[in-house]
């Protein structure tokens, strides 16, 4: 079973990422569980006919008690299961407990030894790998991080950051950096930036995914570019990308 945390500076496209990616391994015959740890809940939607799930937090806000796999996660495109932590109302409370709390349920709930997946992607919110958010890495959930960049300056510096994070964790046997995934803004000398920093950081450049409409087309139909057509050429970077990480001899 492989496990990867996904983080990267906000807005920087993490949940298209990662959707596709589980999609491209879902294409691949794995068989997927796709949990998003941010309040807004969206990171399985374009899995699920841009429908949104509900997520545990609202379920525990209103006082339900999930009692089955079934309560908390929905079935989407290629059999990819989809979980959403969610958050406490907005202004109150902390959402990173909200992350640790889910996951205390899907323990509970037996979800790896019932569903049995190939692979688990975890979604994980912004650039914060504190508290709640850095569950996925310190608490041994996830195998390694894989960090979405572009060549922008702030958007590196989040990935500085986050680097930094997780190789503090790497002498407990948590997680560590995989590497990172450019997600391409068309800034100059963008492939360049990018391959310096993973060089400066010891790490790989995964895969580079172009700007390309035929995201922005599939996204507006809620669906992965995957589902919309596997052969287009961005559907088979992700799918490249997915062979990548799981075949660990690289």
């Amino acid at each position: 079973m492989y496990k990867l945390a996904v983080y990267g500076k906000g807005g920087i496209g993490k949940s298209t990422m990662t959707s596709n990616l589980a999609a491209a391994f879902s294409f691949l015959g794995k068989k997927v569980i796709q949990i998003g740890c941010d309040p807004k809940a969206d990171s399985t939607m374009n899995l699920l006919g841009g429908k949104p799930i509900n997520a545990v937090m609202n379920m525990l806000r209103d006082d339900m008690d999930p009692q089955s796999i079934e309560d908390v996660a929905k079935v989407g495109y290629g059999g990819v299961v989809c979980i959403e932590t969610g958050g406490p109302t907005p202004g109150l409370g902390c959402a990173g407990r909200g992350i640790i709390a889910t996951f205390q349920i899907l323990k509970d709930l037996k979800l790896v030894e019932t569903i049995k997946p190939d692979v688990i992607l975890f979604d994980v919110l912004g650039d914060v790998v504190c508290g709640g958010f850095a569950a996925p890495v310190r608490e041994g959930y996830a195998d390694e991080v894989m960090i979405v960049t572009s060549g922008e300056k702030m958007s590196l510096y989040a990935a500085d950051n986050i680097c930094t994070a997780v190789k503090n964790f790497e002498d407990r046997s948590y997680a560590k950096v995989r590497g990172v995934l450019l997600n391409k803004r068309n800034v100059p000398d963008e492939d360049e930036k990018v391959k310096a920093f993973a060089d400066e950081k010891g790490i790989q450049v995964l895969g580079t995914i172009p700007r390309s409409d035929d995201i922005n087309r599939a996204e507006e139909k809620g669906m992965t570019v995957i589902e919309m057509d596997p052969e287009l050429r961005i559907s088979r970077k992700f799918i490249e990308l997915a062979e990548k990480l799981i075949d660990k001899r690289d």
